[in-house]
């Protein structure tokens, strides 16, 4: 098992800033790709982004390329998600999600999943 805890999500207002992070605990958390997926109201989770186990390799929705970046931290067994000049359409609960050796694009791939963090933007 992997458990993961996702923070730093809140209400804040278009074109601001937010960081997220996803701790790790359980398994050896370098054995572990790990993705973000959002949740919108009414809406499908969709994939966000996602980093390899080593961090090397990295993969983003077209609709986030240039605002998001994802890194990780394997000493700490963090993620992080920084998310720039945010936009209302950005409002979901977003997801960190674990899969075993290999990253994936399609968030029913993923093997374990934290609570969820709210991020709300207003205009």
């Amino acid at each position: 098992q992997v458990q993961l805890v996702e923070s730093g999500g809140g209400w804040v207002q278009s074109g601001v800033s937010l960081r997220h992070s996803c701790a790790a605990s359980g398994r050896t958390f370098s054995n572990y790709a790990i993705g973000w997926v959002r949740e919108a109201p009414g809406k499908q989770r969709e994939f966000v982004a996602a980093i390899s186990r080593t961090g090397s390799t990295t993969d983003y929705a077209d609709f986030v390329k240039g605002r998001l970046t994802i890194s990780r931290d394997n000493g700490k067994n963090t993620v992080f998600l920084q998310m720039n000049s945010l936009k209302p359409e950005d409002t979901a609960v977003y997801y960190c999600a674990a899969r075993f050796l290999s990253s994936a694009t399609v968030p029913h791939d993923y093997h374990y999943w934290g609570q969820g963090t709210q991020v709300t933007v207003s205009s």
